[in-house]
């Protein structure tokens, strides 16, 4: 790992480089969390909503919500909260996955999650990660089991230049052709046949028979860096969002404010909607607010006044200003890499910011000394959307969506800007200060 780093920065690396997928991610933060002295609660269990206690539960092994609970009641002082999500694109391995082909070559049978740049997937070392389910005591209680396979295991190959003169005219691709990596060569179909559960089994220490289910998923073994003259940028893929799951969680460990209670939810799935038990669209969060109020000794209406006292920073990465391309953007408000966060602004709501909640993001901006950018886009380009609009379904709660700005978001390796990671982790600081 490179030195001289600023040590957020360097901490970000660590991470990106054990959480290859949302489940390691989410396991990863757990750590952390346990380390700091969180404690780790089911939600089948009674909330502990005394002053001070410190917490954190998971949702489906990939969504992580962790909260320091303040030393006044929440319906005088609502809650501080910072969202973000654990998900990226990339490719997820089908069941019954092997595709044996001429020469004993096996690829393997993907499905692309969310809208990553394909081609930017090809010719690269991959290798596989996410959670394998092993019988349990009971047909109701399976085992989880994560699985981190660290050696370069496929490649998706691209076709050779002398098949397709014109691909670098544009070259359109099908994700179920061209896009299924190599795995192995074998001898004859027979040993192709469980390739994929051999070697999963082998890699958690049990018999392939015991195997039930999976989600594992493709990454890109070449580890997270930063690059530049002088080390200012970051390159890794999954920047978008757990740049941003790991600011939430450090800026927590790192509060100052004793009297509110403090919220980092890093929901899973909000690459493909967010309408999943563990998204931004799903009761959970919204549901454990209301039991912290109702185990405080709230009346009926508290949870209201509480959530009315309540603001969220809905922090997912926005696109920073590629100079190769300056008329893809809005002309007067594209931020720059190195320049600071940005608060994230659609006239058509696809992002809960407005005026108000700008000016509160701003000067928490103002008092952590860090500049403050705009993302709009450009009139002409339909944006995304984010978290931010989707949890208000859930929730009645004030919010800003903000991001630190990225390059070559949803690309296999994104860049990102060591002094924006910086300067976002010191905002979420000062509001949770």
């Amino acid at each position: 790992m490179q030195t001289n780093l600023h040590p957020y920065v360097s901490s970000l690396l660590s991470m990106m480089n054990e959480s290859p997928c949302n489940f390691l991610a989410t396991a990863y933060l757990s750590r952390t969390l346990e380390t700091a002295g969180y404690r780790r609660w089911s939600l089948d269990a009674a909330i502990d909503a005394r002053a001070g206690e410190r917490f954190y539960f998971t949702k489906n092994d990939s969504a992580i919500f962790a909260i320091k609970m303040g030393k006044k009641p929440v319906v005088e002082t609502g809650f501080k909260l910072i969202a973000a999500h654990s998900d990226s694109p990339c490719f997820r391995i089908k069941p019954a996955a092997e595709i044996p082909s001429e020469g004993g070559i096996v690829r393997l049978n993907t499905e692309v999650y969310g809208g990553p740049i394909l081609y930017t997937w090809f010719d690269r070392p991959l290798s596989i990660a996410g959670r394998v389910i092993v019988r349990g005591k009971d047909a109701l209680h399976p085992e989880t089991r994560l699985i981190h396979i660290r050696r370069p295991l496929l490649s998706i190959v691209h076709l050779a230049i002398h098949f397709n003169r014109a691909v670098n005219d544009g070259n359109p691709l099908s994700k179920q052709r061209d896009m299924l990596p190599i795995i192995a060569q074998v001898n004859n179909s027979l040993e192709a046949d469980g390739v994929l559960l051999r070697l999963v089994a082998e890699e958690i220490k049990v018999k392939p028979e015991e195997i039930i289910d999976f989600d594992l998923m493709l990454y890109d073994v070449q580890p997270a860096t930063t690059y530049g003259l002088n080390n200012e940028f970051i390159s890794c893929g999954r920047l978008d969002d757990l740049s941003m799951a790991h600011a939430a969680v450090t800026a927590l460990l790192e509060a100052t404010d004793d009297d509110a209670t403090l919220v980092a939810a890093v929901f899973d799935n909000e690459e493909t909607g967010s309408g999943t038990k563990q998204g931004a669209g799903s009761p959970v969060l919204a549901n454990v607010l209301q039991r912290i109020v109702e185990a405080q000794g709230g009346r009926f209406d508290d949870f209201g006044r509480a959530i009315a006292r309540s603001f969220m920073i809905s922090a997912d990465n926005a696109h920073a200003f590629h100079p190769n391309y300056a008329g893809k953007y809005d002309p007067t408000n594209h931020p720059s890499l190195g320049l600071g966060p940005c608060v994230k602004i659609n006239a058509n709501c696809k992002y809960m910011s407005d005026a108000h909640s700008a000016a509160v993001f701003k000067e928490l901006c103002r008092k952590a000394k860090v500049n403050c950018q705009y993302f709009v886009n450009h009139s002409d380009v339909a944006g995304g959307s984010t978290l931010g609009n989707i949890l208000t379904g859930q929730i009645d709660i004030e919010g800003v969506d903000v991001g630190s700005p990225l390059l070559a978001m949803h690309s296999a390796r994104e860049t990102a800007s060591c002094a924006d990671h910086v300067a976002m982790i010191e905002v979420m600081k000062q509001f949770f200060s």
